[in-house]
């Protein structure tokens, strides 16, 4: 069964430049999707070229990924703000192809203590009654 979630992104370096005062909070790129697929298959948050690009996302580096198509190349994009499930935080991007969807991984569920339920879909977890308890590491 395939689950989906509602997921805000926000350009980080723009959202750091409007707090300095250097752009107006309009000028601030940002996305909403609607049906970003939860994968637990999935290591980051993923993003197809054209989201990255609407984000206006830079390059910083290379990663290797499996695939079911095997191990391939894939670029390392500047960081976003994301938003599931009234819960936020801060990744790097991994790209993705033009015409796969928007993948969110299992390290934005750990990173906002969300799982995924095979019948609800993506829940808080319910270990701790609600309440978004995160990791030290």
């Amino acid at each position: 069964m395939r689950h989906t979630t509602i997921i805000e992104l926000v350009n980080r370096k723009d959202m750091l430049l409007e707090e300095e005062g250097v752009i107006k909070p309009e000028e601030v790129r940002r996305v909403t999707v609607e049906d970003a697929v939860v994968d637990t298959g999935a290591t980051r948050l993923s993003l197809p070229k054209p989201v990255i690009e609407q984000l206006g996302l830079t390059p910083i580096g290379k990663t290797k990924a499996r695939t079911t198509n095997g191990i391939v190349d894939r670029l390392i994009y500047s960081e976003v703000r994301f938003t599931v499930l009234e819960r936020a935080g801060t990744l790097e991007i991994t790209e993705l192809p033009e015409n796969v969807p928007i993948l969110v991984g299992h390290i934005v569920l750990e990173m906002l203590d969300l799982c995924l339920d095979i019948r609800k879909g993506l829940i808080y977890n319910p270990d701790h009654d609600d309440e978004w308890i995160e990791d030290q590491l």
